[in-house]
């Protein structure tokens, strides 16, 4: 199950397609993924961006809050990772595959 928190929105220098990408400062007005609550070892929803190029995955979080692997779900590549250009963000999502789980979820409690 992937962890959901708030407020979590960093900076990705990264470049290319490669797994993990290394999680940089927060963007303004939000927090590090670390100082949000995430732990090493939790897997998140995250959504990766960079000018028109997009992904959606679940990934890990690592290396005391510094790195996250990247298991795409959706992308702009074809649902492949995108290639990173070093100036992209990336930030915790709540999600329509999320959604449609809770929806189920509650369906089975009844």
């Amino acid at each position: 199950m992937v962890v959901l928190k708030n407020r979590a929105k960093v900076s990705v220098s990264t470049t290319g397609t490669g797994s993990p990408i290394t999680l940089g400062a927060p963007e303004d007005g939000y927090q590090t993924f670390a100082a949000s609550g995430v732990s090493d070892g939790s897997s998140v929803r995250y959504i990766l961006e960079e000018d028109d190029a997009f992904e959606i995955g679940v990934g890990v979080v690592g290396s005391s809050g510094t790195s996250l692997t990247r298991s795409v779900i959706e992308s702009s590549n074809s649902n492949n990772p995108i290639n990173l250009g070093g100036a992209a963000t990336v930030f915790i999502g709540f999600t329509a595959e999320d959604a449609d789980n809770l929806f189920d979820l509650n369906i089975a409690l009844g």
